[in-house]
C-alpha cells in the first residue's frame, strides 16, 4: 500500500541522492524484488536512511522554502510508518487540529474562525510560527511519540529519519540536529505531535472548550477571557472572548507554550485584531461588515486579495507563455488551474462575490 502510495503520487517522477525514481525502480530493479529487500532490511534492524536532497522553492516576496526530497526508497518506509502511526495518533488529537487529518480540511477550520467570530470571541490572535517545521526540538518531539508508541524499532525509525541529514545544493552533507524537513511524507504527522502541546494547553485552559457556559458565563462577570483554538497545520487563531489586553496576554502564554518545543512565533507576524478589522486565515479574508441596507452588522467571509492576486498572476503567466495557442488549446490549462481555485473558494462565498471574481478573471483572459 506504501508503494502504491508514493509510485501515483507526483513526486514519484523526483530523485533524492541515490538518483532512483520510482519509474526506475519499476524497470531495472522490479517491484517485487525492491519491496522484499525492504522488507527484510526493517526487519533485521539494518534499515538506514539516506539524507534528503534539499532543494529552494521561490515564495512571495523574494523568500524560498526549503524542501527536502528523500529517496524513493525511504518515502515507502515514511508512508509505512505513516499508515501505521496515523490512527494511533490521530485519536488522541483534539477537535480543535484541522490540518494533514483524515476527514478534515481547511473549509472546517474557516468556518469554525467564523462561527466563534459571529458570537462573543472578537478579538483574535493571528499566530505565526517561524520556520516551524524547520526548528521543531528532536528530544521535546520524541518525548511525544514515547509516550504513545512503546515499540523501540518504530522509534528508532523515526528517530533516524528526525537525523538522517540534508545534502545542500552545493553537494556539502549537513547534519539535523532540529526540525522535520518539509516534503516528508512523516512530516506533517510530527508537526501535527508537537503542535498538540498548544491543543492541549488550550484545552485545558479553565476558559477553554472544556468549560461550561456557567463557567465561561461567570468568568466573563469577573472580568476574565474565554477562548478557542483553531489550529491547521501550524496556521492557528485564538479567538478571545475578553478585552485586547486579554488577548495579548494569552499571545505571551502561548510563546512560553511554544518554547517548550523549541518552536517561536514570529512579533511581526503574530497579531492581535478585531473582527471589525479582519484577518486573512488559509486564503480567506474574515471580518465583520454593516450589512447594506440594515443596521445589522455580520461576519463575512471572502476569497482574499493576496488570493485573488495570486489567481490574477497565474492568468497572466499561461496566457503570456502561450501567446500563440489558439483559443481552444490554451482554455485546457486555464480551465484545470481556474477550476481548482474556484473548487476551494466556492465554499462560503456569496453567489455575487464569485460571479464578479469569475468575470474579472475572464477579463484577464481576454486581455
Amino acid at each position: 500500500m506504501a508503494w502504491d502510495r508514493v509510485r501515483h503520487n507526483k513526486g514519484a517522477r523526483t530523485a533524492g541522492v541515490d538518483g532512483e525514481t520510482a519509474r526506475h525502480i519499476e524497470a531495472v530493479r522490479g517491484v517485487e524484488g525492491f519491496l522484499t529487500e525492504l522488507r527484510e532490511d526493517l526487519k533485521a534492524c539494518a534499515f538506514r536512511p539516506l539524507p534528503v536532497r534539499r532543494r529552494a522553492i521561490p515564495k512571495a516576496g523574494g523568500k524560498v522554502r526549503y524542501l527536502g526530497i528523500a529517496t524513493v526508497r525511504d518515502r515507502v518506509v515514511q508512508a509505512s510508518l505513516k499508515l501505521v502511526l496515523e490512527p494511533v495518533f490521530d485519536a488522541d488529537f483534539l477537535p480543535c487540529s484541522y490540518g494533514f487529518r483524515p476527514n478534515r480540511r481547511a473549509h472546517d477550520a474557516v468556518a469554525e474562525v467564523h462561527h466563534f467570530t459571529s458570537r462573543s470571541y472578537e478579538w483574535i490572535v493571528e499566530g505565526d510560527i517561524k520556520a516551524c517545521f524547520d526548528e521543531i526540538a528532536h528530544p521535546a518531539l520524541m518525548e511525544r511519540v514515547r509516550k504513545r508508541v512503546g515499540d523501540k524499532r518504530v522509534l528508532a525509525l523515526v528517530k533516524a529519519f528526525l537525523k538522517a541529514g540534508i545534502l545542500l545544493e552545493d553537494g556539502t552533507l549537513s547534519d539535523t540536529n532540529a526540525g522535520t524537513p518539509q516534503g516528508s511524507i512523516l512530516s506533517p504527522l510530527l508537526s501535527n505531535v508537537a503542535l498538540s502541546v498548544l491543543d492541549e494547553h488550550i484545552a485545558q485552559g479553565p476558559g477553554g472548550p472544556a468549560a461550561t457556559p456557567y463557567q465561561r458565563a461567570k468568568r466573563r462577570r469577573q472580568g476574565l477571557p474565554n477562548y478557542r483554538l483553531v489550529r491547521y497545520a501550524d496556521d492557528w487563531c485564538l479567538t478571545v472572548s475578553g478585552t485586547k489586553e486579554d488577548a495579548e496576554a494569552l499571545r505571551e502564554e502561548i510563546a512560553g507554550v511554544l518554547s517548550t518545543m523549541g518552536l517561536r512565533l514570529s512579533p511581526e507576524k503574530t497579531l492581535v485584531t478585531h473582527i471589525d478589522e479582519g484577518l486573512v486565515f488559509l486564503g480567506w479574508r474574515i471580518q465583520r461588515h454593516r450589512k447594506r441596507g440594515t443596521g445589522k452588522s455580520y461576519v463575512y467571509v471572502y476569497p482574499a486579495k493576496k488570493s485573488v492576486a495570486a489567481v490574477m498572476a497565474k492568468v497572466q503567466t499561461i496566457c503570456r507563455v502561450n501567446t500563440n495557442l489558439a483559443l481552444d488549446a490554451l482554455l485546457h490549462p486555464l480551465n484545470r488551474m481556474l477550476r481548482g481555485w474556484a473548487g476551494y473558494f466556492k465554499y462560503g462565498c456569496s453567489n455575487a462575490t464569485f460571479s464578479y471574481l469569475r468575470s474579472y478573471l475572464w477579463k484577464q483572459v481576454v486581455r
